[in-house]
């Protein structure tokens, strides 16, 4: 079997594809590169998910790439407001003709004699295998499985007669209108559905919570970029709007953590406000944890708070027992019927798109390498480079300054005549998890897969944006902990 080589293979079409094919035609004009995309369509997360109310919890200005302003009027955007988004850029940049569809990468084997990488793709048509070859590997596959979302092992759910549904696989045709329904989980996705499906028609809504989470109220449409575009131009609005909204997610997440009782009053005074007089905030509405342990669930406009006050929806703080014939029994006695039961109980992450990794035919053992530079790089993995976002932040920040390293790390290596850029981790201080600080079941349940982290630069996974301009940007390429060859 043949097979196809390119200078960089970077896998995966959605944000942070079409942002690493952008920088590296702008700043790597000679590099052959191409997409491998195992879906029908390019746009990753935001070409999955279907469910009503699909938006982002990021605002576009930091969500947007750096180098397209986003010029739609909502701050907080739905789900094809974002897919045309993505899809105008790729086109306007010529890569939509870079990317092949229906190419499930399902192995990576680094090979030293060559100095190259071999991929193996199967075309999700035809069943077909594929054969690349690549100098550089840039992996922007997200960091959960597309195929499959988290479902607990829930008691009894053979015995329900309704419809029980995981938003990640959102029947298109799903008729809710007049129907009782129940949403288990309190995260972005649940307090999205919760107003969406109210608006929709369903006859009564429930969220069912095991534990409250943490809600800020933000506006959906922001006029700044409107009222600036009026004493300069538009990028230049683009990027001051943006800076800002980066500065204000930075200052959030900085005063959460180091006053986090003070921001704790503040955010459940929000909720106070928003409800009833009377209505039990302590107990659905006021989490244990602090505020950031997990990320806090953006409300546009208050239409969450807006559907429970007017009484179409409704939270419920308990335990489920078992699944019944009609819906949930309550650890507390109590019986909940619905029509229609939707899980959104999170996601299944995985590295990488799940794909295997062989080193001169060894397997990787992800957990036994070092994250490096904020996690783009792998101790001991040459010539490839990952994208993981930020737990306080907008994922979007990460894959413009992963996509600017990676194309600085290129025009290094050409510079000096080397083919193989490896880091080298000598520390021998504790290695932590790859994720800290931050509780969220979908990675607490996963972290043992992912690559560890050091105590300090350059093998930390900044959550901070700032920091990682300077590390990826500006520091040096060759800093000592990177081996040429």
């Amino acid at each position: 079997m043949s097979s196809i080589h390119r200078d960089v293979l970077i896998i995966g079409a959605g944000l942070s594809g079409i942002c690493s094919a952008y920088h590296l035609q702008e700043k790597c004009p000679k590099k052959s590169y191409v997409i491998l995309e195992s879906r029908a369509n390019l746009g990753g997360t935001w070409d999955l998910f279907k469910y009503p109310g699909i938006r982002s919890d990021s605002d576009m200005t930091t969500l947007g790439f750096k180098f397209r302003p986003w010029t739609g009027k909502q701050l907080i955007a739905d789900g094809p407001a974002i897919m045309n988004y993505i899809t105008e850029t790729a086109r306007d940049a010529g890569i939509l003709e870079k990317i092949v569809y229906h190419s499930r990468v399902e192995r990576a084997d680094w090979d030293s004699e060559q100095s190259l990488w071999k991929v193996s793709a199967t075309d999700g048509q035809t069943g077909e295998q594929r054969e690349y070859t690549c100098n550089f590997l840039h992996t922007c596959c997200g960091y959960y499985r597309y195929d499959k979302g988290f479902t607990p092992d829930f008691k009894g759910l053979d015995n329900y007669e309704g419809h029980f549904i995981h938003p990640q696989h959102w029947p298109e045709d799903l008729d809710y209108r007049g129907k009782s329904m129940i949403i288990i989980g309190s995260g972005a996705t649940a307090v999205t559905l919760v107003p969406a499906l109210v608006e929709g028609g369903a006859a009564k809504v429930t969220m069912l919570q095991r534990s409250p989470s943490y809600f800020l109220e933000v506006p959906r449409e922001d006029t700044s970029m409107k009222t600036l575009g009026k004493f300069m131009s538009e990028e230049r609005a683009y990027r001051l709007v943006r800076w800002r909204n980066i500065q204000l997610a930075k200052f959030l997440y900085g005063i959460s953590r180091r006053y986090p009782n003070f921001m704790k009053k503040r955010l459940i005074k929000g909720v106070r406000k928003a409800l009833p007089e009377g209505y039990d905030v302590d107990k659905h509405f006021t989490p244990k944890y602090a505020p950031w342990d997990q990320r806090l669930c953006m409300d546009p406009d208050g239409h969450f708070f807006k559907a429970i006050a007017s009484g179409s929806a409704e939270v419920v703080t308990d335990h489920i027992k078992n699944f019944t014939a009609n819906g949930i029994a309550l650890e507390s006695g109590a019986e909940l019927e619905a029509d229609i039961v939707v899980s959104a109980t999170g996601l299944n992450m995985q590295l990488i798109g799940g794909i295997k990794i062989f080193l001169d035919g060894e397997p990787v053992i992800p957990r036994q390498h070092v994250a490096y530079k904020s996690g783009i790089m792998v101790s001991e993995i040459p010539n490839l480079a990952a994208v993981s976002g930020y737990t306080n932040a907008s994922w979007t920040l990460k894959a413009d300054l992963a996509a600017e390293y990676v194309c600085r790390l290129l025009n290094y290596m050409d510079k000096h005549g080397h083919k193989v850029a490896r880091a080298i981790y000598k520390g021998d201080e504790d290695l932590k998890p790859f994720m800290i600080n931050f509780t969220a079941g979908y990675i607490q349940r996963a972290i043992d897969r992912f690559p560890s982290q050091g105590q300090e630069d350059p093998w930390l996974i900044n959550q901070n944006y700032k920091r990682d301009i300077q590390l990826l940007l500006h520091e040096a390429i060759n800093d000592g902990h990177l081996s040429f060859s």
